[in-house]
């Protein structure tokens, strides 16, 4: 043995004991948060009305009816997603309506430990513990963020979805890579702005390096293709669904709820309230169109330079924004966003200034401010009638993403942003 071995040995022995003490911590914290939280949703007599809908789409389909016709629960809720999802919703159908919830929500807490995972990920973490323990730590946290919290309290999909689309952006060097967010996308046709980010990133970072083709534009032309299989099996089983949907029914905003609605968290939603209308028309359009051109140009600049996070969450901030409608609960890209912005306040200049923007931004999303306003459903819209300062309530998820937009444009106009590119 030389002289080195007995000091490795002794460096390598004693660590395998605090990695799995500290997982197992965390995984009892997580444990611990969970169960609270099931209690807490239990005692608040969640609904997952959401839920509901998703189970009498899957019906629909094994019964042949028509799915763009069907209203069900008490609110009369219609179908509002491509028809591969209600595909995809026919296996609820199976269950009954007790243990549809309860797995419902063990998938959704399973997917939030995900998503947590490919947060820490996305943002070059962790640097001290490990991963599977800084994913358990996330995802006892973020679980009682707003966004998630009414996630799991409709009986949502987002969680589904954002995994789906940050898989793909985490494993770069596959050449399956977009497959994820292809069917994200046949799921909910709001993920193919990622397809359109990622063409146009490709093309900047092809033109920049003087090639023809690179991982961006096969990763973006795979996103497309997969995508178009789920439309081509959706017309093949469900031919006069698909031809309602795409001829109709897409181009239908109102068909997912009121605009002006508190929940809206889109910049429809906050011009319909401050112009007191439930249709603010092509005043609307044109800021969505000047914000996603602006948010794709500081996604697309930073993902040719190699700023992998700030790409992927400029992106998924300016779809968020200028959909025309974003529930709050859509807005589960908060947990990616706060664990990114938590990973670089310890870096570079004025430490302590980062923290606090990382701080004030985790306050938005766990504040449920936007529930301190009026709201309501029915014939009385309180939404319509609100004052400047309940006005600035309801729009906090806008604002915090129109600040992230801001700081990622800055960060781009310096060339010098963090380096978090995602391992490949």
């Amino acid at each position: 043995m030389t002289a080195t071995q007995p000091r490795a040995a002794a460096e390598n022995a004693p660590r395998g004991l605090p990695v799995r003490r500290a997982t197992l911590v965390a995984a009892l914290v997580c444990l611990v948060s969970f169960a609270a939280f099931w209690a807490a949703q239990r005692a608040a007599h969640v609904s997952m009305i959401d839920l509901t809908v998703y189970r009498a789409e899957g019906w629909t389909v094994r019964n042949g009816g028509d799915l763009y016709a069907m209203r069900v629960t008490h609110a009369r809720l219609p179908n509002t997603y491509p028809p591969f999802a209600a595909l995809l919703f026919t296996p609820l159908t199976l269950l009954g309506t007790g243990a549809c919830r309860v797995a419902a929500t063990v998938l959704n807490l399973g997917l939030l430990v995900a998503l947590a995972h490919l947060s820490l990920r996305l943002a070059g973490l962790p640097r001290r513990l490990p991963p599977a323990a800084a994913a358990l730590a996330v995802a006892a946290a973020a679980v009682w963020c707003e966004p998630v919290w009414t996630t799991l309290r409709y009986g949502q999909i987002n969680l589904l979805l954002a995994v789906l689309v940050l898989w793909d952006l985490t494993r770069r060097g596959s050449r399956t890579a977009g497959i994820g967010i292809g069917i994200a996308a046949g799921i909910k046709l709001t993920p193919l702005l990622f397809v359109l980010f990622l063409a146009i990133g490709g093309a900047v970072a092809a033109w920049r390096r003087r090639e023809r083709w690179n991982a961006w534009l096969r990763q973006a032309a795979v996103a497309f293709v997969t995508f178009a299989a789920t439309a081509g099996l959706s017309a093949l089983v469900l031919p006069r669904d698909s031809r309602r949907f795409w001829t109709g029914a897409v181009f239908s905003a109102d068909r997912a709820g009121n605009g002006e609605d508190t929940a809206n968290q889109s910049l429809r939603g906050v011009l319909a309230r401050a112009l007191h209308t439930g249709d603010p028309g092509g005043r609307w359009l044109l800021v969505a169109v000047l914000v996603a051109a602006a948010g794709l140009a500081v996604a697309a600049a930073h993902l040719a330079s190699g700023e992998h996070a700030w790409a992927v969450l400029s992106c998924a901030v300016t779809g968020l924004l200028v959909s025309p409608v974003s529930w709050s609960h859509h807005w589960v890209w908060a947990v990616p966003l706060l664990v990114f912005l938590c990973g670089r306040a310890p870096r570079g200049r004025r430490p302590a200034l980062r923290w606090g923007g990382a701080a004030l931004f985790g306050l938005l999303f766990c504040s449920y401010a936007l529930w301190l306003t009026p709201h309501g459903d029915g014939l009385a819209r309180p939404e319509l009638h609100q004052s400047a300062p309940q006005m600035a309530l309801s729009a906090v998820y806008p604002a915090a993403g129109a600040a992230f937009l801001c700081l990622a444009a800055a960060a781009a106009w310096r060339g010098r942003g963090d380096r978090t590119t995602a391992p490949a």
